[in-house]
């Protein structure tokens, strides 16, 4: 737990402006995401001894910047994060941290490796991508599916491989496929133990609730 009063007062701050700057999404990708993977990833940083404070401005803020919430569909987290903690006095050092993290964290298609992050970094990213997963998981898939216009199914039309992050970026298939393309890979996408043991539960639940969908969509249920 964190119990240097500047350091709290900080993260006070952020969660007050990072609050202001996603209030209003309906994307799945809003305030209350951003609350749940802080809250994961700092209980796998303490699990894993990793640095506390980092991880919890980096979860707070790894949604900045991102394609998936910009007008014109491009990335700006360094920029974007530099606007949001103006007048924080946060160490440069410290800064340069959270940029690397938050440009990595997030998933950039099914054929592309992840690049390797730090202690801190994959706390974070496993704590987005534990938000992706479960009940919570299936239900911000759908959001965001409807935001963008896409069916929730199509049977004729096949889960697909992306090579590069343009061509994920640029996929507009339904959202069932979705699950194919990147949801049921998550779990063995995890690097913290933590991390692994928590993606158990909420991979499991995925696939039943495909199954269940499947034969819902074909009435066999």
């Amino acid at each position: 737990m964190i119990s240097h009063p500047e350091q709290l007062r900080i993260l006070g701050e952020v969660e007050k402006r990072t609050r202001t700057c996603f209030a209003g999404n309906g994307s799945g990708h809003d305030f209350d995401h951003i609350l749940r993977v802080y809250r994961i990833a700092t209980k796998i940083a303490g699990e894993e001894n990793c640095d506390l404070f980092v991880v919890s401005l980096a979860a707070l803020l790894h949604d900045v910047g991102d394609y998936k919430l910009s007008a014109d569909g491009t990335e700006n987290h360094r920029q974007a994060i530099s606007d949001l903690l103006s007048g924080l006095d946060i160490p440069q050092e410290i800064t340069a941290r959270i940029a690397e993290i938050v440009e990595n964290v997030s998933f950039k298609g099914n054929g592309v490796s992840d690049k390797p992050m730090s202690p801190e970094g994959c706390c974070v990213r496993d704590a987005d991508r534990l938000d992706a997963m479960g009940a919570i998981g299936v239900a911000r898939a759908f959001a965001y599916g409807a935001l963008k216009s896409r069916p929730m199914y199509d049977p004729d039309i096949c889960s697909e491989n992306f090579n590069s992050f343009e061509a994920y970026q640029n996929n507009k298939s339904h959202t069932i496929n979705h699950f194919y393309e990147k949801l049921l890979l998550l779990k063995d996408r995890m690097e913290t133990p933590t991390g692994k043991k928590m993606a158990e539960g909420r991979h499991a639940f995925l696939e039943k609730y495909l199954n269940e969908f499947v034969m819902e969509w074909r009435s066999e249920a």
